[in-house]
């Protein structure tokens, strides 16, 4: 089972996970729509389950597949698309975030009812 970036991570996009994969299985639309949301996405093809991503995100928007919350299920769809429709997207590349607040993270987990 590969690792999945849920819709917590959209428009918040922070790279610290990117930093530590060992596989490089991170990537972000080329162009940002509705199709392709503004968040960064796993290669389930390159993940290697290694799990050192998932306590990175500062936003807590990465969970192992099989225990993507419901409302999230559709994300795991959402992030196969970066294997299947690869000319669309690039490799992600980590940069320099600040982290945001305890504040943030809830309100941002609140807009999905979790």
């Amino acid at each position: 089972m590969a690792f999945v970036v849920t819709q917590l991570c959209q428009d918040c996009v922070d790279t610290a996970c990117v930093a530590v994969c060992p596989v490089d299985c991170f990537y972000q639309p080329k162009e940002v729509s509705a199709e392709y949301p503004n968040m960064l996405y796993i290669s389930p093809e390159e993940c290697i389950d290694c799990a050192v991503c998932e306590p990175e995100c500062p936003w807590e928007a990465i969970y192992p597949e099989e225990d993507v919350p419901e409302v999230f299920e559709g994300n795991i769809a959402l992030n196969e698309r970066c294997d299947t429709d690869r000319d669309d997207f690039e490799l992600a590349e980590a940069k320099d975030h600040d982290s945001p607040s305890s504040e943030e993270i809830a309100a941002n987990k609140a807009k999905y009812g979790l």
